[in-house]
């Protein structure tokens, strides 16, 4: 049987430079790809964490509905999740660079969490996962 793995989840964004400067400064995500597809400054561009894992492909939203999307993939839902060994640490570090908290970290039974928004709202949770 084939092996395969989740590799990347597309998110749309209003900007490639605002998004990559946000992901890589706020979440320390690297850049690992910028490859230009052509005329019109389209572009494949992946950010991820450093650590490993998929990574999002960085979509310009090019028209009405799709601008009309960024920051609402998952409207009024946490849609990423962002998973850490060190949950006091990295809730700390991220607040420290300005990553907007829209709650207080709580526990669940399932591990350590709280909610956060990216650069264009969507919703995300910082997780500790109880097995780790």
């Amino acid at each position: 049987m084939s092996k395969t793995q989740l590799t990347a989840i597309a998110l749309l964004v209003h900007d490639y430079d605002e998004a990559v400067s946000w992901f890589c400064e706020c979440l320390d995500f690297e850049l690992r790809e910028d490859t230009p597809l052509g005329d019109g400054g389209k572009r494949w561009v992946v950010v991820g964490p450093k650590a490993g894992g998929a990574g999002l492909v960085l979509a310009k939203a090019k028209n009405t509905a799709e601008r009309a999307a960024v920051g609402r993939q998952a409207p009024d839902r946490v849609w990423l999740f962002y998973d850490t060994d060190n949950f006091a640490d990295e809730y700390e570090r991220l607040r420290g660079r300005g990553v907007t908290f829209i709650e207080t970290p709580r526990s669940e039974v399932y591990g350590q969490v709280v909610v956060f928004e990216d650069l264009y709202g969507n919703r995300w949770d910082l997780r500790q996962p109880a097995h780790r």
